[in-house]
């Protein structure tokens, strides 16, 4: 019978040590708060101690108010929460909430709450007493005082933006004399040089010389005939504008055509043009790839139209022409 009664005893023991942590997991949260002091000044922040002891399996939250405890205490402040192990699948969290209050009174602070699903824990609630701050009374209002000498500079007596940005002022004048001394000195060595004046290139020199030059890069034999016939037009029309005064570069080809047919110098040889123009105009506008002779002859025509219209040469002066005409006998 004691045997009995003993292997009861000491399953009894066994199957409490086994199901202890379960038990404890299983227990309710609880939530405190506390104080460091009951008391408080007026505009000085205290701090509130929140414990919670909880399931570390918990899902709930922790309901702290957004704005304030009671009526006229303020929460200035809610610092980062602490997590700490208990054991035993507990939990324990620490967080400090800074509490201000600028109205003087006793205070009864609202309760926090832990909401873990259908289950609310409320905590205790506290009693704060904010004492007011001690102010000098009327009788003690003190007079203006008298006005101080102090010891004045030249800087004193300067406006304020020449305080400031004084030496940047003095930087850009600086910077302005320096810039008008080397104008003058210029201008001054402009007028004591006489530079020579360039003697105009006639157009039909320029013409030439521009045609040369095009035909020296053999733009067509490297595949750029659209370029090629841009450039031998609009050395063309630069030769008409500055040799009959045709604003060729601002006319159409068959404007061109027109103002060249009733030109008398440039009749004649106006088959050359034509034959310029057609095919440039096949190049840039239809994209026709032109053969290699009638790159040739539109070269030939450029040419043989700025030859065909030269200015004639002006006549040499005999001896007698400039002894002047002779006394009639």
């Amino acid at each position: 019978m004691r045997l009995l009664t003993r292997y009861r005893f000491f399953m009894t023991l066994l199957l409490a040590v086994l199901f202890m942590p379960a038990a404890v997991s299983g227990a309710p949260a609880s939530l405190k708060v506390s104080l460091d002091s009951a008391y408080v000044l007026m505009g000085k922040a205290t701090p509130m101690h929140v414990e919670l002891v909880t399931d570390d399996a918990s899902q709930g939250s922790l309901v702290i108010p957004a704005d304030s405890m009671a009526g006229k205490v303020e929460i200035l402040k809610a610092l980062p929460a602490d997590t700490s192990s208990l054991g035993s699948g507990r939990r324990e969290i620490r967080q400090e909430i800074l509490l201000q209050s600028f109205d003087s009174g006793t205070y009864l602070l609202n309760p926090l709450r832990y909401i873990d699903g259908r289950d609310t824990v409320m905590s205790n609630r506290l009693v704060l007493k904010v004492m007011p701050a001690i102010v000098d009374s009327m009788t003690t209002i003190h007079d203006y005082a008298d006005v101080a000498d102090v010891d004045r500079h030249l800087v004193d007596y300067l406006p304020d933006f020449l305080v400031d940005y004084g030496l940047w002022i003095l930087a850009v004048v600086v910077a302005a004399l320096i810039c008008w001394f080397v104008a003058r000195r210029m201008m001054r060595k402009d007028k004591g040089e006489v530079k020579p004046r360039t003697k105009p290139v006639p157009p039909y020199e320029q013409a030439v010389r521009a045609l040369n030059e095009l035909n020296a890069q053999h733009l067509c034999e490297q595949g750029h005939e659209r370029e090629f016939y841009t450039r031998l037009t609009d050395i063309l029309r630069v030769y008409l504008h500055g040799r009959f005064g045709i604003n060729a570069m601002e006319m159409t080809s068959t404007q061109i055509r027109h103002s060249l047919q009733s030109n008398e110098q440039t009749r004649l040889s106006r088959a050359n043009m034509d034959r310029v123009l057609e095919t440039a105009d096949f190049v840039k506008f239809a994209k026709v790839r032109p053969l290699p002779d009638d790159n040739t002859r539109a070269f030939a025509s450029a040419m043989q139209f700025v030859e065909d219209t030269k200015p004639a040469p002006e006549p040499e002066k005999t001896e007698g022409d400039a002894a002047g005409p002779e006394p009639e006998k």
